[in-house]
């Protein structure tokens, strides 16, 4: 990694990016500089509003004077009363504060404002601005902050700094630039916040204006800017930027804050550059929790599932302390290698760790079970969790749908709905997708049609595929495609692709070619769509055609990979290919595949020798009985105890001879198998599978 520029090269570099997104010159952070008056100009004046001296009071008797006296010192002692009225309200506020309790906080407050007490003293002031930021209230901002105004308070850079802090929180950043462009002087904390909350906002482009004006203006510019700068290089997903700010970083001697340096881990992970974020955290002297979390999010992101794993197993032995992040993101690592024996045990740390509760986590393995044929492990998790969000709802909705059981899972929906969470587009795709795995149409076309008019949910691309694939797998292609054509908007790859798959099942070739006529127009080519327009013509009988599907993948340079399943045992990952024989029990696995294939054939297994796979190329057709799928399955049985489910990964579709020949396996061995393919997930269970036969 080349972070060697100079300082001066680096500043030109950064002010050539800066001009490259806008003109230096012509940058304004707002043009509206003065939204309010400033305090210095608040007054009162007897000419401008055009008022005449009071009258001289008349010489008062002695009588009169006695009385006055004594009113003078009634209200001088009613004011002391109120003087100790409001420091006992405003300690009580602080107290509030102090313990968290920030709703009451405010509500205490509206007594001052009922009185119009003004005579608040900054540290309540400064609770207060604590109790707004505490409950991200943006209510609570303009009442506090209208209170400091009209009570004329004086405030200080620090409290300046403060009120800024706070609608920065709240997400007013309108109103929080005005603020900083009318603040008569500004320090540093004074630029971090404001560049902070322009990058938490996604305004990334703006906090780079503001970090090449405080690059002039600061002689000193501290760690925490930097950190916010990689943020914003993160964000922008720029490697370019985001290497001269480390170049700087360097010069400056803040590389060495942990803070910085767990920000240019996920800066670089995030652009891409996972050698470097590695680099930058192997040089850290201090490796905390949250720099190990950067590390094992940035493999897990560019799909490094094993380096994920590996790294946490370090992170174990390191006797860094984890956190529910962490759990987290191993969770879902397990999820796309289908471990279940690295899931239970991060499931156990994360309930020994005292995360048993954490929504985020329990949501992971929610989505884990639900994916792996665990669907009650995956209730129970849900069923324990104190407070649900909408993702831990969608993730078990999606679970039910994915093991066939499309009524419980619109039950499930019913129930969310019933206790007042609102349902998102990605709710109504996992509720619709059950409802297509299950065959349940006319639940789903009910689900389809209350989108927009009882939940204000504009249907999207991706429900009108859930419904292309309802109408197709009741056979409805006609219906299928004419709501491809009535779609508000231009019909996408996936909503054809499922067309496609409903004319492969159906045996439609017709429509079939007209749908993948259209793929092949939109966008990168998909290889898996020719394989499924050849299967088409080769079971239809259409030779002819099914040989110009070939020719025309030779021309285009198309080619399938080598297919492959994965396995995991003991918690051992084992790849297989089709015909494969380089596993060292190679010899052990054919001869009990050969016991298996006997034993499935008694309860009717034919191989189905006249039809080519959806995914892969001829020449496996005369490889039926040796797919990959099969070896896997065979070695599974073979190393693992009789009541061992089985979970595999694919690299492809899976073909009819093996969903068929893997239903009839787990009929007659009494096992639970769960495959993962390119297209959805099955679990065969009793001779049957839980996509219904449709894939």
């Amino acid at each position: 990694m080349d972070i060697s520029l100079p300082l001066d090269q680096s500043q030109s570099s950064s002010y050539r990016f800066a001009c490259s997104l806008v003109k230096p010159t012509n940058v304004k952070l707002n043009e509206h500089k003065h939204y309010r008056t400033p305090f210095s100009q608040v007054r009162c004046s007897l000419i401008d509003q055009g008022l005449k001296p009071k009258p001289m009071p008349k010489p008062l008797k002695r009588e009169q004077n006695i009385l006055k006296k004594d009113d003078e010192s009634k209200l001088g002692d009613t004011q002391l009363e109120n003087s100790n009225f409001t420091s006992s309200v405003s300690v009580q506020i602080e107290k509030l504060v102090m313990c968290k309790r920030y709703n009451e906080a405010l509500e205490l407050f509206e007594i001052l404002e009922c009185e119009n007490d003004y005579d608040v003293t900054d540290g309540t002031y400064d609770a207060l601005v604590s109790a707004c930021i505490g409950i991200r209230s943006i209510r609570g901002v303009k009442r506090v902050f209208s209170h400091m105004v009209n009570s004329g308070f004086d405030l200080d850079l620090y409290m300046m700094n403060r009120v800024l802090l706070m609608h920065v929180k709240c997400g007013m950043m309108i109103d929080a630039r005005h603020l900083f462009e009318e603040m008569p002087e500004r320090n540093l904390v004074s630029w971090n916040t404001i560049i902070g909350g322009l990058v938490d906002s996604g305004d990334y482009l703006d906090a780079f204006r503001l970090f090449f004006m405080i690059w002039d203006e600061e002689s000193d510019v501290g760690s925490r800017t930097f950190a916010t700068m990689f943020r914003a290089s993160a964000g922008l997903e720029l490697i370019s930027p985001g290497k001269q700010l480390h170049s700087c970083a360097l010069k400056m001697g803040v590389c060495h804050d942990v803070f910085v340096s767990c920000t240019l881990i996920d800066m670089y992970s995030k652009c891409g550059n996972i050698e470097d974020a590695r680099f930058v955290f192997d040089k850290m002297r201090e490796k905390t929790t949250v720099a190990w979390n950067s590390i094992i999010a940035g493999y897990a992101l560019h799909g490094y599932s094993e380096e994920a794993l590996s790294m946490y197993y370090e992170m174990q032995y390191s006797n860094i302390k984890m956190d529910h992040f962490t759990y987290s993101i191993i969770v879902r690592v397990c999820t796309r290698l289908a471990s279940l024996v690295h899931a239970k045990q991060a499931h156990a740390g994360l309930v020994r760790n005292g995360f048993g509760l954490d929504i985020v986590a329990n949501t992971a393995l929610v989505d884990f079970y639900s994916k792996w044929g665990r669907i009650e492990d995956a209730r129970n998790v849900f069923d324990r969790m104190p407070q649900k969000n909408v993702i831990s709802w969608n993730a078990l909705i999606s679970g039910y749908g994915n093991h066939g059981r499309g009524t419980e899972a619109v039950e499930l929906f019913e129930r969310m709905v019933s206790e007042k969470m609102v349902p998102n587009h990605v709710t109504f795709l996992a509720v619709l997708s059950s409802c297509c795995y299950s065959g349940l149409f006319n639940l789903g076309w009910k689900i389809f049609q209350s989108m927009s008019r009882d939940y204000k949910v504009k249907p999207r691309a991706m429900h009108y595929t859930c419904m292309v694939e309802l109408l197709g797998r009741e056979g409805l292609l006609d219906e299928a495609f004419a709501l491809i054509k009535d779609a508000p908007f231009n019909p996408t790859v996936n909503m054809w692709a499922a067309l496609l798959t409903a004319c492969r099942v159906h045996k439609n070739f017709v429509l079939g070619k007209y749908a993948a006529e259209k793929i092949y127009g939109m966008g990168p080519e998909k290889l898996s769509s020719y394989m499924v327009l050849l299967n088409i013509y080769n079971s239809a009988g259409k030779l002819d055609q099914a040989a110009n599907v070939l020719r025309a993948l030779r021309r285009k340079g198309l080619r399938m990979l080598p297919v492959c399943t994965w396995i995991e045992v003991k918690k051992q990952p084992h790849v297989f290919f089709t015909g494969d024989k380089s596993h060292a029990q190679t010899k052990e696995i054919y001869v009990h595949l050969d016991e298996v294939m006997w034993e499935i054939s008694k309860h009717g297994y034919v191989p189905e020798g006249n039809n080519l796979l959806p995914d892969v190329d001829e020449r496996e057709e005369y490889m039926l009985l040796h797919h990959c799928e099969k070896l896997a399955i065979v070695f599974g049985l073979i190393s693992t105890s009789s009541s061992t489910p089985l979970q595999l990964v694919q690299s492809h579709r899976i073909c009819n001879d093996c969903h068929n020949s893997i239903k009839l396996i787990s009929k007659v061995y009494k096992r639970e198998i769960v495959v993962r393919d390119g297209s959805r997930f099955h679990r065969f269970k009793d001779g049957t599978c839980s996509c219904g036969d449709y894939w």
